[in-house]
């Protein structure tokens, strides 16, 4: 009693009629840690001493009798724009040399604004953070890194952390104990964004899928990314801070229950780039098991420059040039000493931002990620990438003027002779012109910056065995927009019927970029949104058992006795009749290589290869 009494808890008991306890012990007697005849105190009837056994049976025991012990937990879910911090549901751990207080809400343990790094003097690589010693209060948000409309501090070199588990040592914690951890790298053009997204919360993550998530920021725009040709100003400071944050992970997330030999890198967008980046970097080479490529960008346009990266000098002539003449600092003794003089907002408002990945010598050694086989060594890791089927949707304009095919493929920089004489991009037949334009630009835009090259990666990739034995792809034929980021509204949202006045999903829209991450996170009600139908609940709970189950064990289908355990029927029900997710395979007789992921999903074969072939970006390019 006292024990829970010291978490402001009391001993479950039947009588509160709260959830059932059952999956709860299932999932303990699962996981190794009971067996099917152990009991556990519960609150006593009466005078009389109680337990429950691992079934579900309630048993009288004496009560000198050394059990575990089974709370209530009655602390509040939070939300997105509310969180309660009363000192009733905080916890302190001990960590890297400090004694950190988060708290707990329904679903996790939270901690927040962690530092892992000293705020670094501009233009230089980040230093490990190790604390002296004192309490810090990890109850809110760090700053998010400065970027333009006057947001974000240089100081921000903050981390977030979400778990189901803490450890009563974590020095001391066996590592069977230990859960998986998702390291999650934000998104956002490498200009903007942050680890304190409401839309990408870790508690369900953390909660649902049993794992340890962590959310990081770092440097962004010219301050994260400028590089000089003065032999000192070498860029990647963003990416370097990534790495220097996953150091300090490796190093301290046994405290939070989390394993570092069993840590997943994921990212979106920009944070998909930069595990690209990761998976090509010495610096990072075997300091992570797992890595989730979600909507990578790569190929052509504008795209290019995330799976390509820029020699120094060629970074100067993209953006180093001028960003120096827009500071009046071309001719200064120091260049670099003078732009340190310039106020950190006004340099990520310039109109021209250095947001490039750059051939440094030290994180990255060369142009691109090698597909070859003789890659920057370590242990290889378990790979997954995928896209929306829609990607290119949001990063193309709408053609609200009257125009053709042809004019608004070459305003969208798109090379419209050779695209329309080759016949693979035709423009449907409909009686909106407008949207039928838009329709087969869309198309050209995701394979040529998202799809072609993809698909390209995971097949050399697999063919080469650059990673850990099996490559897995998707491709989302469901989603659901962010509320604060929808290009060319309405066209990436389900359509709204009467009969559907939030969208309906079943009818043709337009899966565009990062309509997965309400899916992947599990924070569509967290933060406010309504389901449009009947399958986006269970599709969100089938999308994140995958991508959990991928940090578990390098493979997105999930266990059916952790499924069974935890009961998790509607997901279990799914992977029993979709089959297995399969990984690509240069095998003659498995041509289904992608896994289609909507309700229900199915597995299917490589798309668009005519037009990957048109655009020069065939599945074999990198062969």
């Amino acid at each position: 009693m006292s024990s829970c009494a010291a978490l402001s808890e009391r001993l479950w008991a039947p009588e509160l009629k709260t959830a059932s306890i059952q999956p709860n012990l299932d999932y303990l007697t699962y996981q190794g840690k009971s067996g099917t005849n152990d009991l556990y105190w519960i609150a006593p009837k009466g005078s009389q001493p109680r337990a429950i056994s691992a079934r579900g049976r309630l048993v009288n025991a004496p009560a000198n009798t050394n059990l575990s012990v089974l709370c209530t937990q009655t602390a509040p879910f939070s939300h997105a724009t509310t969180n309660d911090v009363s000192e009733k549901w905080q916890v302190t751990v001990k960590s890297n040399n400090e004694h950190l207080t988060g708290f707990r809400d329904r679903l996790s343990f939270r901690f927040f604004g962690i530092r892992y790094a000293p705020q670094p003097e501009r233009w230089t690589y980040s230093t490990p953070y190790v604390g002296s010693g004192n309490s810090v209060v990890a109850t809110r948000h760090g700053s998010q890194c400065v970027q333009n409309s006057n947001v974000g501090s240089e100081d921000c070199l903050f981390l977030n952390i979400w778990t189901p588990f803490l450890p009563k040592d974590g020095a001391k914690t066996e590592k069977k104990d230990l859960k998986p951890v998702m390291f999650w790298i934000h998104g956002g053009a490498f200009t903007s964004g942050t680890a304190n997204d409401p839309t990408t919360d870790g508690a369900s993550i953390a909660s649902r899928g049993d794992v340890v998530m962590v959310a990081i920021n770092y440097r962004l725009t010219t301050l994260g990314f400028l590089a000089l040709n003065d032999g000192v100003t070498r860029g990647n400071y963003g990416l370097a801070d990534q790495i220097n944050a996953l150091n300090w992970v490796r190093k301290n997330i046994r405290d939070f229950g989390g394993d570092p030999g069993r840590i997943t890198i994921f990212g979106q967008s920009a944070g998909a780039a930069s595990v690209r980046a990761m998976l090509a970097s010495p610096q990072a080479a075997g300091k992570f098991a797992g890595a989730i490529l979600m909507s990578s960008l790569g190929g052509t346009n504008y795209a290019t420059t995330y799976s390509r990266y820029y020699t120094i000098e060629e970074e100067m002539g993209a953006a180093g040039d001028a960003i120096l003449a827009a500071t009046n600092c071309t001719s200064a003794a120091s260049q670099i000493e003078c732009l340190r003089a310039i106020p950190a907002h006004k340099l990520a408002s310039l109109g021209r931002e250095a947001r490039y990945l750059v051939v440094d010598g030290m994180y990255l050694t060369n142009n691109t990620l090698l597909l070859n086989g003789t890659g920057p060594g370590g242990a290889k890791p378990h790979v997954m990438m995928g896209h929306m089927r829609d990607d290119g949707a949001a990063l193309i304009g709408f053609p609200n003027t009257p125009t053709n095919l042809s004019s608004f493929l070459t305003s969208q920089s798109f090379p419209a002779a050779s695209l329309l004489s080759s016949g693979a991009f035709p423009q449907p037949a409909s009686d909106n012109t407008s949207l039928a334009i838009f329709n087969a630009t869309a198309r050209v835009a995701t394979d040529a910056e998202f799809r072609c090259l993809d698909q390209a990666t995971s097949y050399a990739a697999a063919a080469n065995k650059v990673f850990a034995p099996h490559v897995y792809f998707y491709e989302f034929n469901r989603s659901y927009q962010t509320a604060g980021w929808s290009p060319n509204a309405p066209v990436c949202e389900a359509p709204r019927t009467q009969t559907h006045p939030n969208g309906d999903p079943s009818r043709e829209y337009f899966k565009c970029h990062s309509g997965e991450l309400y899916y992947v996170f599990g924070t569509l009600l967290r933060n406010g949104l309504r389901l449009r139908d009947q399958d986006d609940l269970p599709f969100g709970q089938f999308t994140l058992d995958s991508w959990t189950s991928f940090a578990r064990k390098g493979d997105p289908n999930p266990d059916e006795g952790f499924l069974r355990a935890r009961g998790f029927r509607s997901t279990l029900s799914e992977v029993q009749k979709a089959g297995k997710w399969r990984p690509v395979s240069l095998e003659s007789d498995s041509p289904e290589q992608v896994r289609l992921l909507q309700w229900p999903s199915k597995q299917v074969g490589w798309s668009e290869q005519t037009q990957c072939n048109v655009l020069g970006l065939p599945l074999d390019y990198y062969a």
